[in-house]
């Protein structure tokens, strides 16, 4: 009779604490396992249930809106497994080796070991470059909720919101509904896009009819809503910022917006570093122009021990994350010999969600063919300065039609978001340069650290590690 797996000694990480993260969590506690569970941000919630800071006292209903219930009932339930995990926020993971992640929280630094790592990411913004966008008032959609969410405030007296995908609207009805100038919503993608993806997003009737509330918040409002739009730019200076948007209308006119804020975004793109920096296999995504890494049904990478759910590795909502992490979690269970039931049915959920994805991209494209347009002068990546047009001249001159080639000529990707913001927009520039296949042109590697870390770091235990490692410096330095 085989021997029966000592749930207490396995050692689970989980990396995030949105609704992934969290679900994932539970099940490990359910199972009787005590997971670590780190998460950047200061609480648990993620970047779509983000809490409010100590001292505001808004509503759920006003911080959420209509996922105000899904946002309660996902706090609620961590705030009950406190006791049952090792909770470790505002704590960054900046590098993964095999069995190990590497953390930092403060100045602190610690290796913590693992059996199994449940990656859940989340996502950020996607964004298509446009002249004007590096002036200060330019914030992408996210950026733009955070400072809503988490400091009660808006980007500006009038804001002009524009790219497309749920977001765009989601968050300016949320700037309505908070009483701020919304100035106008451009939306790049058309109606016609929208009614032909109806199919695949009657997958998911209660997710629809939330988008359909939105718009009616910003019609009731008289917000201007334009779709089919193509920016052409972003008016201000560097002494005084945002100035206002310029942008060429379905009809082929022009319209100007006067403004003094801007948040753009073009739905989301998935973090994939830690993903990458654990050695997953990626595959190139057709339908999204992007790179994505490897998975089955359940959220096993190519990787043994290293699981990925939510949108850090698929955008479907927050819904889906919500079950993808919890199928993840059953999947790292299962493959250390504890069995547990719902897999099955988190699976067929998951289907549904998946068909509302494909309709959500179909009704809001990645706007690819703005990049070829983009004037030379254009900055792409906004931390390093690269303009487009020095990325067409490192493709032009040097045979640079190779991401990470263009990046060691130019630059791009360099700075400290690591390409978070430039490296898509920066790919369809080097592909169209080059008349090559998007695919071709590759992905920027991940590198460690994944984001900037303090020069003051030392162990987080054992005051004589951290001495030898001054030491150790110190004479590395004056040799």
């Amino acid at each position: 009779m085989a021997a029966r797996p000592d749930v207490k000694a396995m050692k689970v990480v989980v990396v995030g604490a949105g609704p992934a993260g969290v679900r994932a969590a539970q099940a490990l506690v359910e199972a009787g396992l005590r997971p670590v569970v780190i998460d950047e941000g200061r609480k648990d919630g993620g970047q779509i249930y983000r809490r409010q800071p100590d001292g505001f006292s808004r509503s759920y209903e006003t911080l959420y809106g209509t996922e105000a219930a899904r946002a309660a009932a996902l706090h609620s339930d961590f705030q009950a497994m406190r006791a049952s995990i090792d909770y470790r926020p505002d704590t960054l993971v900046w590098n993964i080796e095999a069995k190990a992640v590497h953390v930092v929280s403060g100045t602190r630094y610690e290796e913590i070991a693992f059996d199994a790592l449940i990656v859940c990411s989340g996502a950020t913004d996607r964004l298509m470059p446009v002249p004007g966008w590096h002036f200060a008032g330019t914030f992408s959609l996210g950026g733009a909720q955070v400072a809503l969410k988490s400091q009660g405030c808006a980007i500006g007296a009038r804001t002009v919101m524009m790219g497309t995908g749920p977001l765009l609207y989601l968050v300016a009805a949320q700037y309505v509904k908070a009483g701020a100038t919304v100035s106008a919503v451009l939306d790049t993608s058309t109606f016609a896009q929208r009614l032909r993806a109806l199919p695949q997003l009657l997958a998911i009737p209660s997710t629809l009819r939330k988008g359909m509330a939105l718009m009616r918040v910003l019609k009731k409002a008289g917000v201007r809503v334009h779709r089919g739009v193509t920016p052409v730019e972003i008016d201000g200076s560097p002494e005084h910022g945002v100035a206002g948007v310029r942008v060429t209308l379905a009809d082929a006119t022009t319209l100007e917006v006067p403004c003094d804020a801007v948040a753009l975004g073009y739905h989301l793109r998935s973090e994939t570093q830690l993903a990458d920096l654990a050695g997953c296999d990626f595959d190139f995504d057709d339908a999204t122009h992007t790179w994505l890494p490897r998975i089955d049904e359940d959220g096993r990478s190519s990787i043994a021990g290293v699981y990925l759910a939510g949108d850090g590795v698929r955008v479907r909502g927050a819904d889906a994350a919500e079950r993808a992490g919890r199928l993840a979690a059953l999947a790292a269970l299962s493959d250390a010999g504890i069995q547990r039931e719902g897999a099955a049915r988190l699976r067929a959920e998951l289907g549904r969600f998946t068909r509302f994805a494909a309709g959500l991209r179909s009704a809001f494209p990645w706007p690819a063919r703005f990049a070829a347009a983009l004037p030379d002068e254009t900055i792409v990546c906004r931390c390093e300065a690269i303009t487009a047009g020095e990325l067409r001249r490192v493709v032009r001159e040097m045979g640079a039609t190779e991401a990470n080639r263009a990046k060691a000529f130019s630059r791009v990707g360099m700075g400290r978001c690591q390409g978070r913001f430039c490296a898509h927009a920066g790919a369809e520039v080097i592909a169209a340069e080059a008349h090559v296949p998007l695919e071709a042109v590759g992905r920027l590697r991940a590198q460690a650290p994944v984001k900037p870390l303090p020069m003051a770091i030392a162990p987080a235990c054992h005051a004589e590690r951290t001495l030898e490692h001054a030491g150790r410096c110190t004479q590395e330095f004056s040799e």
